[in-house]
């Protein structure tokens, strides 16, 4: 009896020589590139593949999703996934993978040639020379040769940005707090914090993802502490700059010019930024390139086939490495080495060197790979928020970060714990925890002193010194700030000595009401907390 193969629909452009994967691997291929833009006749047809192939104008909706009752894998050539329900798609046990590094190149060289754009004001230039102008001595330009190139987010992107600066033989200095002095000593940049980077670069190239902590990384503050007449480069996410200050800044010559290829709100119909002078702006090119489409169409391509066919998983958004077979007894392992790595990354803000894990007892001889993955994502997210169990362990290694794995038989009270470690430049930072009779993940100990705590999505983490009195200061201000304790834990390293409190609570805390707890005698830190359970 022949063996029916998987079919896999492919509702965008995708490449020839992507189509030609699918059919030369054995897979019924149905290619369909204009069928994204009719999302009812996707619906009625989705049912009948086990793969779909997009790109960015399918929208796999719920209502798409809810339709496909045999799709197993939905791959997506390029990076955004916007255009993906990824929690309808995990919820149906859909896979969902991108392909983060196809167009790495491609946008490195957009923000290079953007940044020659604007330092030889070479758009204005175009455009007066055909209007039949010939304004030679009013576009003075400046060189790159010898100018100071700060690059914020030194990933792989950016790295490869620092890369070409330093062929182009400028000084090349980076802030990114997962580069290790290993990591930046290999490519050759000099590693500085951000405020050091805005006071001495001449130019500035952004390559961060946008979360919490980089929206408006570049805000009025920021372009105040710049040197006079810098050159600010923007081809990674729209949101990094707050745009109304960077056209404030163009204005009064604080910054001397700008390339902008990713906005706030896209497509960019209207913009502060239009108009003004020594302004380049583009529609969002950084990936647009024969060899970046071609890249990421033959990657999704090859990483759909190895699933269906092998079942081996690449760049999966919402899926780790985890046998059938293994899974019911890992996944609350899984759940806890993410959460202790959550932990400690909420808590740290300095470059990262290395991360060390202990698993003890029956854990030990799990499939602790994807434990270790779990826990670097949980450490990563707090500043790259799109990272994944798949990702995280070729992230970590790309920024230089030592990954140390520890096995031991039980020595201590519980039948299995694990202990992350996160090293810093300036610290050691341990956290630990197992997993109780009822599935749920428990902290045991943090800093070296032990507590028994179960995480909650809102919490405050406390450390303070051991004086009577402390504990109930906090609540007196919570209870002020209409903030509700669900419960708290505490722990000791030894009477009067340093003391840890772990509260779970029932709203936000407002910035005035954590000022307050930060000016009570004898704290030490506050931090909120937020976890996925």
């Amino acid at each position: 009896m022949t063996k029916t193969m998987p079919r896999v629909l492919i509702s965008d452009k995708l490449s020839a020589t992507a189509v030609q994967i699918f059919k030369d691997r054995g897979l019924d291929v149905d290619f369909q590139p204009d069928l994204g833009k009719d999302k009812d006749k996707l619906a009625a047809i989705i049912g009948n593949y086990e793969g779909l192939a997009i790109r960015s104008a399918t929208k796999v909706t719920e209502k798409i999703i809810a339709a496909a009752g045999n799709l197993k894998v939905i791959g997506r050539a390029g990076i955004g996934v916007d255009n993906v329900d990824i929690a309808a798609a995990t919820q149906k046990g859909i896979i969902v993978m991108n392909t983060p590094f196809g167009n790495s190149i491609t946008t490195a060289e957009h923000a290079i040639a953007m940044m020659f754009a604007v330092a030889r004001q070479l758009p204005e230039a175009n455009a007066s020379t055909q209007a039949g102008k010939w304004e030679k001595s009013k576009f003075m330009g400046v060189e790159l040769t010898a100018k100071t190139l700060g690059v914020i987010g030194c990933g792989n992107i950016g790295s490869i940005a620092a890369d070409r600066g330093i062929g182009l033989k400028m000084r090349v200095i980076a802030f990114d707090p997962f580069l290790s002095p290993e990591r930046a000593m290999e490519l050759g940049v000099e590693k500085v914090e951000l405020d050091e980077l805005l006071k001495r670069a001449d130019f500035i190239t952004l390559h961060t993802p946008l979360t919490d902590k980089t929206r408006n990384i570049i805000n009025a503050d920021a372009i105040a502490k710049m040197k006079k007449g810098v050159r600010i480069i923007n081809c990674a996410r729209g949101g990094l700059i707050d745009e109304d200050a960077l056209a404030a800044g163009l204005k009064s010559g604080q910054v001397g010019g700008a390339g902008i290829d990713v906005f706030a709100t896209e497509p960019a119909k209207d913009s502060v930024l239009f108009d003004l002078p020594n302004v380049v702006c583009t529609p969002h090119l950084g990936a647009s390139t024969t060899e970046a489409q071609e890249n990421v169409a033959i990657q999704v391509a090859e990483q759909m086939s190895d699933y269906l066919l092998k079942g081996a998983v690449t760049n999966a958004l919402n899926m780790p490495s985890i046998s059938a077979e293994e899974a019911p007894r890992l996944t609350p392992f899984v759940k806890l080495a993410e959460l202790l790595g959550s932990f400690a990354g909420q808590l740290t803000e300095t470059g990262i060197s290395g991360i060390r894990l202990e698993y003890e007892g029956d854990v030990a001889e799990m499939n602790v790979r994807a434990l270790t993955a779990a826990a670097l994502t949980g450490v990563l997210q707090p500043q790259l928020q799109t990272v994944n169990m798949v990702s995280a362990p070729a992230i970590a290694k790309e920024r230089g970060i030592r990954v140390e794995e520890v096995r031991r038989a039980q020595e201590g009270v519980y039948e299995n714990y694990i202990r992350l470690t996160v090293i810093t430049e300036r610290q050691e930072r341990s956290v630990a925890g197992t997993v109780f009779a009822d599935g749920k993940p428990r902290i045991i100990q943090i800093k070296g002193i032990n507590m028994e705590a179960e995480l909650k999505p809102r919490m405050l983490y406390v450390t303070n010194n051991d004086k009577p009195g402390f504990i109930g200061k906090i609540g007196t201000v919570l209870g002020e700030a209409g903030v509700n304790i669900a419960h708290m834990q505490f722990g000791r390293d030894s009477e009067g000595g340093n003391a840890i409190a772990l509260v779970a609570i029932d709203q936000e805390v407002s910035k005035a009401a954590m000022a307050t707890i930060n000016a009570l005698e004898n704290v030490q830190q506050v931090k909120p907390l937020n976890f996925t359970l």
